[in-house]
């Protein structure tokens, strides 16, 4: 079992972890994702301490990796890693990079580590290249090598941190079923990936990384189908969003379309669905004004457009102040008429007690 606490790595420029707290169990696989520099890769070099942890606590089967006190070598013979750039020796041959932990650190006789090797060789289908050097490999075959290594200590713990972003696509299927192999040893395995249908089948735990810590846990089907926090549901659904902040008494419907158009043009939306797009926005800002002008010190719109490339629709959502006010519904006739014309699948809330108490959402395609 890991167990981690208040984990925080900080370097001179950026704080990749902030708070890291979670338990991982004996025989839990589970699949790290998230955007670029949210610390995914940070969080598994200070679990097995190739990062020193700017504070907060580590235990591996309760032992405390961050107590200066600890053997860590001992501890890394329960722990291996494949890293994505393979990091063999290029001066040894397959089989003796692979024999090499275990006679130094195991100090197996080298009878009995060729043996455990040629066997790890054929499990990841590789036998007939024990003699060859690295650099007579492709990516694939560099990689499956990297993973027969790490599995000569036979770990109980096995840490991948983006096995497959080096390789060649034609590459990657081959090291992702010998992954996929070793989930049926029980062994507690953590991998960072890009690749969510990948991630989904072999896990059963996801973390989804951001705010510099887990910003959510939980099983595949929860993660990947049904997201309950809002930067989870964009990154797996690939929204593509446009944040707009509008200061009603300093409005510039120029500078806001603009934005709109730009938005649209980087992630090629149509000129069709642009202009609906448009008329909507325009509209719903006229009528939301329209209300607040005899209402003090409510100038505040703040508008999100979520695009979903695999569907070609846009969501449009909306806060903004003022007494109680569903555009679609109780606005300008005309302004309700071209609208009921242009969206869908309409949602409206207030609550008083928000700084922004109305909210619309609907959807345009």
């Amino acid at each position: 079992m890991i167990k981690i606490e208040h984990l925080k790595k900080a370097y001179p420029n950026v704080t990749p972890l902030k708070d890291v707290n979670t338990v991982i169990n004996d025989g839990d696989v589970i699949s790290i994702i998230g955007p670029s520099g949210t610390g995914k890769s940070t969080l598994m070099r200070c679990i097995n301490r190739l990062e020193t942890p700017t504070s907060g606590r580590i235990w591996v089967d309760g032992v405390d990796v961050t107590d200066p006190a600890t053997d860590l070598n001992k501890v890394r013979l329960k722990m291996g890693m494949v890293f994505q750039s393979f990091n063999l020796f290029e001066h040894l041959t397959v089989i003796e990079n692979i024999m090499l932990a275990p006679v130094e650190l195991l100090k197996k006789t080298r009878q009995e580590a060729y043996d455990r090797g040629m066997e790890l060789l054929k499990t990841v289908g590789l036998a007939n290249k024990a003699l060859n050097y690295p650099d007579e490999l492709s990516g694939g075959q560099k990689q499956r090598i990297a993973i027969a290594r790490t599995l000569a200590t036979d770990p109980d713990i096995i840490l991948f941190d983006e096995p497959t972003s080096a390789l060649d696509p034609t590459m990657v299927g081959e090291v992702q079923s010998v992954i996929k192999d070793l989930v049926k040893t029980g062994k507690t395995m953590m991998i960072v990936t890009h690749e969510m249908n990948f991630a989904r089948a072999i896990c059963n735990r996801v973390f989804y990384m951001d705010e510099g810590g887990i910003y959510e846990d939980g099983s595949p089907e929860q993660v990947f189908d049904n997201p309950q926090k809002e930067k989870t549901r964009i990154f797996i659904k690939k929204l593509k969003v446009l944040e707009l902040n509008i200061d009603l008494s300093d409005y510039s419907f120029i500078d806001v379309m603009t934005k709109l158009s730009d938005f649209c043009d980087k992630n090629n939306i149509g000129s069709s669905l642009l202009i609906r797009l448009r008329m909507a926005l325009e509209e719903t800002i006229v009528q939301v004004m329209s209300r607040l002008v005899d209402v003090p010190d409510s100038p505040d719109l703040s508008v999100s457009v979520e695009y979903n490339e695999a569907g070609s629709v846009v969501r449009m959502s909306f806060e903004y102040s003022g007494p109680e006010n569903n555009v679609t519904v109780g606005g300008d006739k005309l302004s309700v008429k071209i609208l009921s014309a242009i969206v869908y699948d309409t949602v409206f809330s207030y609550d008083k007690d928000a700084t922004l108490p109305n909210r619309l959402e609907f959807w345009v395609r």
